[in-house]
């Protein structure tokens, strides 16, 4: 569709997060050091990416819902794919414009990494849940995700104890700002080096231009591949793809055909474009034609999917789950003798009672000798006296969960 585009290749490469870079070592920043072997010859980012792909995070977005829950379609698109997407869509656009390539594709793959089960969804109720008991704050996605990377996975170290990730500041701060809901066309990094624990959803851009293109990578994504999946469950029809078609052809206010609307065919467009248009002056930015496609083709699929009433049962079902499986953990509190409580019923409730338990001991100051015999040398990050604490316990353990996993705990409890 794109006729005659002039790419400007390594347009970026004097603002890529490299030694030169003036915000390199403050990029390279971790909360601790981390141990390493001589000889590594990979580069702190290399580290890290590495460290992504190897924690059982990562490896529960198999299970994570996209936007179609639970699916037993082996070709419906979950989370992990979603992010792989991502990741790939950085990487190109990383290295057309000269940019770090490994940094975008570690932000890129690690930026749901606490995204919570059964979708956007799943967001909601764990934030209904948390108004409910007395949290002020609200749950998003992107900061659930730093909790993770900084506090709750883990990966052994050298000498077998599991250390929290303790990943580099450049790519924790792109995945907190690396939200993809938010209308915005023209994307440059912020100068200042903050706290990202005080960030604010929505409030700040990444402190990198790498992590500006997985910001928009991010929407570039979802669009194409929601519809694909969506046209295969016959949320619409021929007609709507036809409207969709017509949508796109309006916009660009162009004769030439658009043959089909799908995630290859969006995503080389939408690549292409903001190559084409990104500049130093105005940042990571599309024509003004393809970001108003951008956001057409997005309210078409809030209108047709995201609203659509089949999703109804499903999200009953979820809140179901969620809060089915709060209440019982919250019931059996009990401070120290929390983990007594829970083995009452071990035998009804496996998944629930060991797991949690597990969790406690990792997490929590309840057992500090099994703790360290465990070789846990993660941060302890709840008070088990202060039922307060408990309640995040519990909510950090929900987040967690694949879909899968939440479905069998929750099966578990109403099976007699």
């Amino acid at each position: 569709m794109q006729n005659d585009v002039l790419i400007k290749r390594d347009l970026f490469k004097s603002v890529a997060i490299n030694e030169s870079n003036p915000k390199y070592e403050m990029c390279l920043q971790r909360l601790h050091p981390l141990s390493h072997k001589p000889h590594d010859i990979r580069t702190p980012f290399d580290r890290d990416l590495t460290r992504i792909l190897h924690s059982s995070a990562y490896r529960r977005l198999k299970h994570k819902t996209q936007v179609f829950f639970a699916t037993n379609n082996d070709h419906v698109c979950t989370r992990i794919e979603h992010v792989n997407h991502v990741a790939s869509i950085s990487k190109t656009i990383a290295k057309a414009m000269g940019l770090n390539v490994t940094l975008a594709e570690a932000i890129a793959l690690g930026h749901d990494l606490g995204h919570s089960p059964f979708g956007h969804h799943g967001e909601r109720i764990i934030e209904d849940i948390m108004q409910n008991h007395g949290f002020e704050k609200k749950f998003w996605h992107e900061k659930n995700s730093l909790r993770f990377i900084d506090l709750i996975e883990t990966l052994p170290n050298y000498a077998g104890f599991k250390e929290n990730l303790n990943l580099t500041y450049a790519i924790r701060d792109g995945i907190v700002c690396h939200c993809g809901e938010v209308n915005e066309n023209y994307l440059k990094p912020r100068d200042e080096y903050i706290d990202l624990t005080k960030i604010e959803k929505g409030k700040y851009m990444p402190f990198t231009y790498e992590g500006c293109v997985v910001k928009i990578s991010d929407k570039i994504a979802y669009l194409g591949r929601d519809i694909q999946d969506a046209y295969n469950y016959k949320f619409f029809d021929k007609k709507d793809m036809m409207l969709l078609k017509q949508i796109v052809q309006n916009t660009l206010k162009q004769k030439i055909r658009f043959k089909d609307v799908n995630t290859s065919s969006l995503i080389h467009e939408f690549i292409i474009n903001i190559c084409a248009n990104s500049n130093l002056e105005h940042g990571i930015t599309f024509s003004k034609e393809y970001y108003e496609m951008m956001n057409e083709i997005k309210k078409f699929n809030y209108q047709k999917i995201y609203l659509n009433k089949r999703f109804k049962p499903f999200m009953r079902y979820a809140k179901l789950v969620l809060e089915g499986i709060f209440d019982f953990l919250l019931d059996n509190y009990a401070s120290f003798n929390t983990i007594y409580k829970l083995k009452k019923y071990q035998k009804f409730y496996p998944t629930l009672t060991n797991d949690f338990t597990d969790w406690l001991i990792k997490y929590s100051n309840i057992d500090d000798k099994l703790h360290s015999i465990r070789k846990y040398r993660n941060k302890i990050i709840y008070d088990i006296q202060n039922q307060q604490d408990y309640k995040q316990a519990i909510l950090d353990y929900i987040s967690g969960m694949s879909d899968s996993y939440a479905i069998k705990a929750y099966s578990e409890l109403i099976e007699f």
